[in-house]
């Protein structure tokens, strides 16, 4: 289980609360308009941001005791961070610290339409096509717990129908939980076991 423990966060002088929980395996969609701190909680979970109070557990284990290359997180941002100088291939295969699996990246490559697109670098590629590329390593790297952020914004409907799907199979498939940031109800409902809605900041810091 993943526990978000009466946790705030500090940003721009304001707090961001929050509390909530999520059971091991479940997809769990979180909404709320453009401020109220989606990507500073994935940011405090990941280890990049600390918090002012509160705890983060995982499996009954603080967080926030570990260091950010410790932590079981493995996290997709809108900006995707796709390293440019190396190939779609080499991009798909970072991140695994033992055997990396080849038939398994190929084969969600097949799956998302992505598998002609391997030996090009990712600014040959198209938004929706680098999206999916770090779909598919967020995805299939070794951790258990995967944070989304906008996973699919660059998708048109086609495409975004058959992202879903995919990530939900392999989630489902390999025990992942997830945690979605996203603004489309299509998504929450394709997709997510839960979801809630962040509020505003709850005050002003002194």
């Amino acid at each position: 289980m993943l526990k978000i423990d009466s946790l705030t966060l500090e940003r721009d002088n304001q707090l961001l609360a929050y509390n909530f929980e999520i059971k091991e395996g479940q997809i769990l969609a979180i909404q709320g308009r453009s401020g109220v701190g989606k990507t500073s909680l994935f940011n405090a979970i990941a280890g990049f941001l600390k918090p002012r109070s509160g705890d983060i557990l995982w499996r009954g284990e603080s967080l926030l005791k570990l260091a950010v290359e410790q932590r079981p997180v493995s996290l997709l941002f809108q900006d995707i961070n796709l390293f440019e100088h190396l190939s779609v291939k080499e991009n798909l295969c970072l991140g695994f610290s033992g055997d990396t699996p080849y038939e398994q990246l190929l084969e969600a490559a097949a799956q998302l339409d992505v598998d002609q697109q391997l030996n090009k670098r990712p600014g040959e590629l198209s938004g929706g096509q680098r999206q999916r590329i770090a779909l598919i390593r967020t995805l299939l790297r070794p951790e258990p717990l995967v944070l989304l952020d906008e996973p699919f914004a660059e998708l048109d409907p086609h495409t975004r129908e058959l992202a879903t799907a995919w990530v939900r199979n392999t989630a489902k498939a390999s025990g992942k939980t997830i945690l979605m940031v996203t603004h489309q109800t299509e998504d929450v409902d394709r997709m997510a076991d839960s979801s809630i809605e962040l509020k505003q900041a709850v005050s002003q810091t002194e």
